[in-house]
């Protein structure tokens, strides 16, 4: 009897490891399918050799008046973390306030990396040195005066879209992702289901992980080398669906990435230069889940102000949702 259960149990387990890989490979990205994609999905030259703004020509003012009529409660969600000053494994880089007087301070800010809410421009990663639409920094150059080309300055006027939340822990019924979760297109398409709407050009897609509800409980751990994210093989879907920005409780990977073509930060960094997407990283979705969920209602009008720095990489930001 003994040995029928334990020949039973090898045989499920047998099958069980055979579903999981095949569930994995389903989901594989070689490293010849990637970069065959960055020509297949490449968004270089659909709005002219010297375009700057990559897919946030996809925001129009059609859609930015489409965003605005979502505004019916008058209720307005913050989408950033409070800036911390204490450094940590996520926070190497932690927020510096210099108190100078009864009515002044300063800040130092070093906002990439992953404590803060920040906004990535297309000249922050670069690939064999080229960035979205082929720009090719001059090192000295950038050095002395910054980016010429592709900076956060090109942001100066503002974003407002359509925002989007795709809520994974919710959908999947928990309270947040444990770190490695990987987050496939599926996923996305039954986010959608249940929630009642469909990612459409323009949009600004924000997909929560929990992660700062696991550090609150948890505390802080390593997120350049475990994190819950965006599976590689998201990619197309993206492309195909005309994402204008990005937004993850991490930068949107997921690590360690089971499956994928060997590059790190294969998915954040193919964003940004061959999709021109601009990204947010580390921004906190929780309490747009509560206020989502309390209106049952997932879309918002998004704004957003960077700061006006020329040739900057990126910046700090305070994204808003305004139901």
């Amino acid at each position: 009897m003994r040995t029928g259960v334990a020949f039973l149990t090898a045989v499920l387990l047998a099958g069980l490891a055979l579903h999981i890989g095949r569930a994995q490979s389903a989901h594989e990205v070689t490293r010849a399918e990637y970069d065959r994609w960055k020509t297949e999905l490449s968004n270089w030259g659909r709005w002219g050799a010297d375009d700057e703004i990559g897919t946030l020509n996809l925001i129009t003012p059609a859609k930015r008046r489409e965003a605005a009529a979502l505004v019916r409660d008058g209720v307005s969600v913050s989408l950033s973390l409070d800036l911390d000053t204490e450094p940590a494994v996520d926070n190497g880089s932690p927020f510096v306030q210099e108190i100078y007087g009864l009515g002044g301070d300063g800040w130092h800010i070093r906002y990439h990396g992953y404590g803060m809410t920040h906004i990535d421009a297309l000249a922050h990663v670069f690939d064999d040195g080229a960035t979205y639409n082929g720009y090719v920094p001059d090192e000295e150059e950038v050095l002395a005066n910054g980016h010429p080309r592709s900076s956060i300055h090109n942001l100066k006027h503002g974003i407002v879209t359509r925002g989007v939340l795709m809520d994974i822990p919710r959908l999947k019924g928990v309270d947040y992702l444990e770190p490695g979760t990987a987050i496939y297109p599926e996923d996305l398409e039954a986010w959608e289901r249940q929630a009642g709407f469909k990612v459409s050009a323009g949009d600004a897609m924000f997909v929560r992980t929990g992660r700062w509800v696991r550090r609150a409980r948890t505390g802080p751990w390593p997120i350049a080398e475990q994190a819950a994210g965006l599976h590689v093989s998201c990619l197309p879907w993206l492309r195909e669906r005309d994402v204008a920005l990005l937004g993850g409780e991490s930068p949107q990977d997921v690590e360690p990435m089971v499956g994928g073509p060997g590059v790190q930060y294969a998915l954040h960094n193919f964003l940004i230069i061959r999709l021109g997407m601009h990204l947010f990283d580390n921004v906190d979705l929780t309490a747009l889940s509560e206020t989502a969920a309390e209106l049952d209602r997932w879309e918002f009008m998004l704004t957003v102000a960077p700061l006006a720095v020329r040739g900057g990489t990126g910046s700090a930001v305070n994204p808003i949702a305004t139901f």
